[in-house]
């Protein structure tokens, strides 16, 4: 071995030396658990690091592998004075993680799969370290969820509350002011509470941060409490502030000037001035010393009910080899279920409608519903004599997984950043979702959704999403189809868009029996 080689060496043989005999034996065994959940679960770790990377939401992910090391530093010699013990209840938490992850894989929701890796490599530490060492390190242990890029589905909430908030400000500023939805009209312009505008980026950075801050930096439950709603109130609220400024600059300096403004101070800048406002708010009330202790290895060991937890103990080989054993169980059953799809048709054409024709597509703005990795999309115009429009999008899946998501996030009617935005969500006409959406001009849509799997017919992503679950877990083949009626609406000379729809509906008879007819066409 050369010098360099052995100087490399030498400070990893130290460190390792330095931890107790007792740990050197669960520390390995957790570190072969670990790799191995990386490797067996590559494709969840992946998704995760290139969403961490390439998505500004979550570029602040990239430091929490780091601020996760820190945080066990700061605990480590406490932690070290704990006994480790294997813990056979871990396994139980283990198995659950582990189905978590399975139903996600089914279900086709990456959230589900990417949360189920990180539960089974929490799951593991319980299992191979015991309920006091797991104690010892039970923060470090919850930061790791927020490895999970979580919080996009938050974004039409985000966006609602934005432009509300918006809107009362307008008010107190005397700023003549409309609202439709997220589209706010003044005298100065149009404006839009896009999905970048959501603030969703600021605020999931901020519950990160305010968690840490909250544990590190306040040892009473109630401050902790108290700043972490502080944490989540203040990027809202200023994220509002933001929206109202933009639109009060634009209405006397021009659009033009508040844009160029906003793309200037809506980025790190933004973000820095309200976490400077958030700490200077909660600096006076830390109340926990730069010497404290994180934790108390002698009040850990002494505890009673953890003294009884501990007895529930098996060896902790054996928990590595029912821990290897239950992963390999569910990656297997979700690679086996994956490969299962059903037979779909060569070609599909949508049918004629009695009264009915097919017309040139011909929007008055561009809409394309998303329909990723389906098998067969369609998309086109119905028109009746009376003048009745009706839009149908139609897309086939032989089978449903990642990546192939009939009722996935930005699926179907309303995609990210297509322009189109959600107004409202008025009553369904057949059982379907109906939506309203709202794109620039303004020109609004009224669209209603349905989901067809086996016998079932829904307009409820969830119903889809438990029926698909179920078909993957019993290893049935079956097709899933979505159907799109919309209609554009408030168009000068035309019907309003729900007459439209519920003509074109009275004319295709019951809505499976004409998505099955579709579904079966060649």
């Amino acid at each position: 071995m050369s010098q360099p080689d052995l100087a490399l060496k030498a400070p990893f043989s130290r460190l390792w030396q330095a931890i107790p005999a007792e740990w050197q034996r669960p520390l390995a065994l957790l570190g072969l658990v670990w790799v191995g959940n990386l490797a067996l679960f590559f494709t969840d770790w992946r998704d995760m690091a290139l969403q961490w990377w390439d998505s500004s939401t979550y570029n602040h992910v990239l430091l929490i592998p780091f601020i996760l090391g820190w945080l066990i530093s700061l605990r480590w010699q406490e932690v070290l004075r704990v006994s480790p013990q294997g813990w056979w209840p871990g396994l139980v938490l283990f198995a659950g993680a582990g189905f978590f992850w399975l139903l996600g894989d089914f279900a086709g929701l990456s959230l589900a799969t990417q949360l189920g890796v990180v539960l089974m490599a929490q799951a593991s530490v319980l299992t191979l370290l015991g309920p006091r060492s797991s104690v010892a390190l039970l923060f470090p242990l919850a930061y790791m969820l927020f490895l999970v890029p979580a919080g996009d589905e938050l974004i039409p909430a985000l966006q609602t509350i934005t432009a509300r908030i918006t809107m009362v400000l307008l008010g107190w500023t005397n700023v003549p002011a409309h609202i439709e939805g997220v589209f706010i009209t003044t005298p100065g312009g149009y404006f839009e509470v896009a999905e970048a505008c959501s603030g969703v980026k600021f605020l999931i950075a901020m519950i990160a941060y305010g968690a840490l801050v909250a544990n590190v930096c306040f040892r009473s439950w109630t401050r902790r409490a108290a700043f972490m709603g502080l944490s989540i109130a203040m990027p809202i609220l200023a994220n509002g502030v933001r929206a109202w400024g933009t639109i009060f600059i634009a209405e006397h300096r021009g659009i033009e000037f508040a844009a160029g403004f906003d793309h200037i101070f809506y980025g790190w800048i933004f973000f820095a001035v309200v976490m400077a406002l958030v700490m200077a708010i909660a600096w006076r009330f830390f109340d926990r010393a730069i010497d404290d202790r994180m934790i108390d290895a002698e009040a850990v060991m002494a505890d009673p009910l953890l003294a009884r937890l501990a007895g529930s103990c098996i060896g902790q080989v054996r928990g590595l080899a029912i821990m290897s054993a239950l992963a390999l169980t569910f990656a297997g059953w979700g690679a086996l279920a994956n490969r299962m799809e059903a037979q779909v048709p060569a070609m599909i054409d949508l049918p004629a409608v009695p009264g009915w024709q097919q017309v040139d597509y011909e929007p008055l703005a561009p809409w394309q519903p998303l329909h990723t990795g389906a098998d067969h999309v369609l998309l086109g115009r119905y028109q009746d004599a009376p003048g009745h429009i009706v839009d149908v999008s139609f897309a086939l899946y032989a089978a449903q997984g990642e990546g192939r998501e009939a009722g996935g996030f930005g699926q179907g009617a309303l995609p990210m950043n297509s322009g189109w935005s959600w107004e409202t969500s008025p009553a369904d006409i057949a059982g379907g979702h109906a939506d309203r959406i709202q794109t620039a001009g303004p020109v609004h849509r009224s669209a209603e959704t349905y989901f067809r799997s086996g016998t079932l017919l829904t307009g409820s992503n969830t119903h889809l999403k438990v029926q698909n679950i179920l078909d993957r877990l019993l290893l049935r083949k079956r097709a899933t189809a979505m159907l799109i009626l919309s209609s554009e609406d408030d168009v000068s000379g035309r019907p309003p868009a729900d007459q439209s729809l519920r003509a074109f509906l009275a004319a295709t008879g019951p809505v499976e029996a004409w998505m099955d007819r579709i579904a079966t066409s060649r």
